[in-house]
């Protein structure tokens, strides 16, 4: 009877150091299950930067106004018979913040 336990107890001990510190162990799944979350997240952040780019090129293809926003802003186009106005502001005009 005292082999039998003894021989389980062995296998017990085993078993627990398979659980603890072996392959597909606790802390190895703990980990992937962190960098499971990770990977949800980043997959988040893009899937929303998907749908701006997706709106971004649908207004293009759908509209001339967007066409236009786009040509007067990153290139500073203006249309015929239009007066462009750049307004720079004065030194005297900007707040400065005291550190203090």
């Amino acid at each position: 009877m005292r082999a039998i336990t003894v021989l389980l107890l062995v296998f017990l001990m085993l078993l627990q150091y398979r659980l603890w510190f072996g392959k597909n162990s606790v802390p190895d799944y703990l980990a992937l299950e962190q960098e499971v979350q990770r990977q949800i997240a980043d997959n988040d952040k893009l899937k929303q930067r998907n749908k701006l780019l997706y709106a971004d090129t649908d207004d293009l293809k759908s509209g001339v106004e967007a066409i236009e926003e786009r040509a007067r802003n990153e290139l500073g186009m203006i249309k015929e018979n239009e007066t462009f106005f750049r307004l720079i502001p004065s030194e005297k005009n900007t707040m400065q913040i005291d550190p203090e």
